[in-house]
Order: structure tokens, then sequence, then C-alpha cells
């Protein structure tokens, strides 16, 4: 659930918010007279993104064809 904060409440308390907002993993809105001033959101972990591993991909894809050699003149009706 979003929260929301007066802007005079985040200006008193903004360093136990934003500690806050990184525990809870909950954004937090700031508001202005009622209106929407800016949304606190809390940064992802890079622990939480799966890690890359090269050639990941290997067994996935198909080449067809010459990819270094590639002729495109059979494409073109220009050329002819």
């Amino acid at each position: 659930m979003k929260q929301q904060v007066l802007i005079s409440a985040f200006k008193s308390k903004c360093i136990s918010m934003l500690k806050r907002v990184r525990e809870s993993k909950q954004p937090l809105t700031v508001t202005l007279r009622g209106v929407p001033l800016v949304n606190i959101i809390p940064v992802q972990d890079e622990d939480s993104s799966p890690p890359k591993e090269l050639g990941a991909l290997r067994g996935l894809m198909t080449i067809k064809g010459d990819i270094v050699d590639f002729d495109s003149t059979a494409d073109w009706d220009a050329l002819k």
C-alpha cells in the first residue's frame, strides 16, 4: 500500500522516513497541499537480480546460413 505524507512532516522526519521506505520496500508519496509532489521508491538490491552467465542462451538459437559473408544482392531489385 502506498503511503502519503505531507511535505512538512517529511521535512521534519526525512531520515527516519527514508529508512522506513528502505526497510519496508513500500513507496512513499510526499504531498504539497494534498497534491502529490514526489514518489520515493526503494532501491532494488543488486543481489535480487539473477546473475548473468556467459553462454546462458546457448542452445536456444540456430544460425542458418553464413553470417560472416552475407550476399544481399538477391534481396534488392534496384541492383539488377
